[in-house]
Formats: C-alpha cells, structure tokens, sequence
C-alpha cells in the first residue's frame, strides 16, 4: 500500500526478485515510478479500496504515506491480514543474516550512502543495497547483492501510522554512519531533544563487535557518540578525529583532498563531488571501509569512479551556455552548504539559487530565520511561494514574499514569484551566457528543469 514511493517501489522490486508474487496500489500513479513497477510486471491498482485486498495476501506491506482512516487501511484491519511497514519488512527479508552498513544523519545519508554502496562495489564486493536516490552506477535505488554486506540509508522520519518510531530503529546496524544531527522533520519531531533521543536509540543498536563512525566536528552527533556501548571511529576536520580530512581543492566539479589516520596521511583522494561537505562524506566512507578491512588504493578507486546520485548536485543540461543544476537541498544548512560547493566549484561564473519550499519543515516559520543567512553564496535567489500546509496556521507557516524581504536587507537580488511560470519568464529574461543556475527542491517543482532547459535552447535560435 502506497507502493509508489521511492522506498517502497524499491522493496516490491527486491522483492520480486527474491521470488515473491506482488501487487500494490496507490493513489498518485505517475512517472517515474509506475513506469519503474510496469517494467517489472508489477501490478499496480489506482487508488485504495477493500477491493484491492479481495485475493487475501500473505503479508500487507504499508508505506508510511498510509493513515489509519485509509478505507483501505481499514479494509486490512477488518479483514486481519498480517502487516508491517517497510523498514520492518526490509529488516525482516533482506537485513537479517547480513552485515547492515547503515548510514544515517540529517544531512547527506543518500549522498554518503552511494559513496559507500559505489566504492564497495568498485573494490569487488557486492554489496545489496537500499537508498533514498537513484544511484547512478547501478541505474536505480536497490540491489539484492552476492556478499555479507547491505547499506541502508537510515532514516530518522517515522515508519508507519502503527508504529510511530523513526524507520532507522528497524534496521539492525551492525556498523554506521553518523554525519550529523540537527532539528528536522517538524511533523514529526517537536524539538531537538526528540530528535537526539531517537538518534540515541539508534546508536544503541549498534552491538559491541559494531563500529559508529562518527562526525565529530557536529557536537550533538560527539554527545551522541559519547553514549555510544560499541566502538567510535571519529572523523572531521579537527587534529583531534582518528580520520582527518585535510588539503581540500576543489577544481570544477572536482575535489581533492587528504585522510589522515592517527596524524598520519592515509591517502589522497579524488571525489568528483565539489565542496566540504561532499569531502566529509567520504571521509565517513573512507574511515568505515578502512576498519572494514579494504586498502587505502582501492577505497581511492572506488571514490574516484562514483558517477553521482540524482538530484544531488546533479547537471542537467546546458542551453545557450547556461548550466542547470538540480539538487534536493531544502533544510538551511543543506541549502547553504550546496551553495557554498557550487561556488567552489564555478567561482568565476554568476550563481542563481532557485528555492521551492517544498517539504513539511521548509513550509513553516521554524527555519524562517535561518533561511536568511543560507543563500549567502549565491549572486541571485529567485524564490517561489510556498504550498499552504491545511493543518498550520496561516502564522505559523514559511513566508517566502519574507524571506525575499530579508535577503534584499542583506544586500542580495532576491526576487520572489507566485508560481513556477513566472519564474522561467524571469529567468528566461535575465539569464545570461555563463550563468550557473541551481535549482533546489526536493519535488518535481513543475518540471522546471526541462522546461528551462528547452526555452533556453528555443531562445538561442
């Protein structure tokens, strides 16, 4: 049920594979992912009805998109079929009996994730895996695997409407990745506090003959860390981290930079990702592999031959000699962050920032402030209205007419718009030659991306 989300088109297609007949439905039945399910034969009915369950199955999966008021939510009760969500079923079907590598964290658990997923297929393993994007070495977001090691994205958002506890609690992490914990998720977490005290029930799970690779230059991940009953492999940019990056040099969308391991130089590697934080995030992949027991030399191939992830700083196009970048940022320190690489990466081209407040943090007040002081590296910001959220007061929600406001006080050209068409006439207009323009949301944001591409191409005929 609601089979068309990333996660859970990915677990009907594993498992498929494993042999398993599967049906699903789902209300929004559009590309990419009833395309995704059609190739592979699956089944999928349009909308949720009693009707859907008729030929009994086994076992129900519910994706966390289903509410207990669902008609067919309560066709499944009435009817007392077994059920679990989908980080239960992953645990169950596919982590069980092997080694679970699971990345987790506020920022940066899909990029890192790949990092890791790539590299250890690029050094002979073959590793089953799970994510939250589409990894570009493999063409899609899961692989069954032939060898003991599973990477999980971990996510802290919660796992279905009868189990109220963050997805990652499921996945029975063996060995993990912890790059930073800040406030996230407003619908589901009131505060930071919660926030901490799942991430500290995740730690837990670790086992004593685990490891946590931890992102120490975050304090509240080294105060998590510190409760932590397994081993902790730290990591960042301090002379303090058992694993310090160091000598970054960012050249286009390339970065370079050194490990060192107890003060002294592990390796230099290449990551054709710009920018700090992409350089951290493999640093977490290079110090986890490391203790796995893979070489310096072959964790440097397998960083060097990443393809990317989509949505994640990913170029799209060029039209008419302008650049059109797409990437999923949406909380502040992710917005600020990919900025920051971009403007490594082109330091002599103008950025343009595209915001689309999209998620259900981004579309309240809460990061208003902050957004303020994210935009800092670009050299225009275009930002689009928000979608009202029904359940929030009108006063409580994100302005992005404010955010304008504000980014102008601070001296930047900021200019906000109703809708996604006004802002391709805006850009279609003031748009020149060399421009970066970097589109960030974590939507479809009306397919603005190939439309600018082909008005832009249209424009220089």
């Amino acid at each position: 049920m609601g089979i068309c989300g990333t996660g859970m088109a990915a677990l009907a297609g594993m498992l498929q594979q494993k042999g398993y007949l599967i049906t699903g439905s789902d209300e929004n039945v559009y590309p990419p992912m009833s395309d995704f399910l059609a190739d592979l034969g699956i089944e999928v009915m349009a909308g949720y009805t009693g009707d859907n369950l008729q030929a009994n199955p086994d076992l129900v999966v519910v994706g966390n998109v289903i509410r207990a008021v669902n008609p067919e939510a309560m066709a499944l009760a009435q009817k007392r079929l077994p059920y679990v969500s989908m980080p239960q079923a992953l645990g169950h079907f596919f982590l069980a009996g092997h080694r679970s590598l699971v990345v987790a964290g506020t920022h940066g658990k899909t990029t890192t994730s790949s990092l890791l997923a790539t590299a250890l297929y690029r050094t002979g393993a073959s590793p089953g895996f799970m994510i939250g994007g589409i990894v570009e070495a493999f063409g899609r977001n899961f692989r069954l695997g032939e060898d003991e090691f599973f990477v999980v994205e971990g996510d802290e958002y919660d796992t279905a409407f009868f189990n109220k506890v963050s997805k990652f609690l499921h996945y029975r992490p063996n060995c993990a990745i912890l790059t930073s914990i800040e406030f996230d998720h407003a619908d589901i977490f009131p505060d930071l506090a919660a926030v901490k005290e799942s991430f500290t029930k995740f730690v837990a799970l670790i086992p004593k003959d685990g490891v946590l690779v931890a992102c120490m230059d975050d304090h509240v991940v080294a105060e998590i860390a510190a409760k932590a009953e397994c081993p902790v492999l730290s990591y960042g940019c301090s002379s303090g981290c058992d694993y310090q990056l160091g000598d970054l040099e960012v050249c286009g969308l390339t970065s370079r930079f050194s490990v060192y391991k107890n003060r002294k130089k592990l390796g230099r590697f290449s990551l054709p990702l710009p920018g700090l934080h992409n350089g951290m995030n493999a640093t977490a992949v290079i110090a986890l592999m490391d203790y796995l027991g893979f070489s310096p030399g072959a964790i440097e191939k397998g960083l060097a031959g990443f393809e990317g992830v989509k949505r994640r700083q990913q170029i799209r196009g060029e039209a008419g000699g302008i650049t059109v970048i797409d990437d999923f940022a949406h909380h502040p320190t992710a917005v600020r962050e990919t900025l920051r690489a971009l403007r490594l990466a082109w330091p002599d081209r103008r950025l343009l920032a595209v915001f689309e407040p999209r998620t259900n943090s981004s579309r309240r007040a809460i990061f208003q402030d902050r957004y303020a002081t994210a935009f800092a590296a670009g050299d225009m910001v275009i930002v689009r209205e928000h979608i009202p959220l029904a359940d929030v007061p009108a006063d409580q929600q994100f302005s992005s007419a404010g955010l304008v406001a504000n980014l102008q006080d601070k001296n930047i050209d900021a200019h906000y718009f109703p809708d996604t068409d006004t802002i391709l006439d805006f850009l279609v207009d003031k748009a020149l030659p060399g421009d970066i323009i970097a589109i960030l949301s974590n939507g479809g944001f009306d397919d603005i991306h190939e439309r600018l591409l082909s008005i832009l191409s249209d424009r220089g005929h």
